[in-house]
């Protein structure tokens, strides 16, 4: 059970990778620099969160609960061809809802495609040449 929560700490925390725009190098970047660059990215950012609503929050209770009831199914029928049916759907429950969560805070962790269009024409009227993203 130790080894199953340590593999949980160690997944949730590579799912928070964070996510931003590439630059192109213009001229407008290349006069302003990279420091800049980053502030100019952040204050683009924090409008965004201002102006765009999240569902981050509905995304990870929904994949929590599909994977609790998936692990549930799944631990029951290994669990009942073992002779366990009890103990086998609360292990299965318990493993579906971890990777249900973890699965629902990545997803959670990524800036929404209107987020993302948002950060980027804040950019471009900045001057800077937003590529994609990272």
């Amino acid at each position: 059970m130790k080894n199953f929560l340590l593999l949980i700490a160690v997944l949730a925390a590579s799912g928070c990778a964070s996510h931003g725009p590439v630059l192109y190098p213009n001229e407008h970047f290349k006069m302003v620099g990279k420091d800049q660059a980053r502030k100019d990215i952040a204050d683009c950012d924090r409008l965004a969160a201002e102006y765009v609503k999240s569902e981050a929050g509905k995304t990870v209770a929904k994949n929590t609960a599909v994977g609790g009831a998936a692990g549930t199914v799944v631990g029951g029928a290994a669990g009942a061809a073992a002779g366990n049916l009890g103990r086998g759907a609360s292990v299965g429950a318990a493993a579906g809802a971890a990777a249900g969560l973890l699965r629902g805070a990545s997803k959670a962790s990524e800036p929404s495609p209107i987020h993302k269009r948002f950060v980027e024409k804040c950019l471009r009227d900045r001057g800077y040449e937003p590529l994609g993203w990272e």
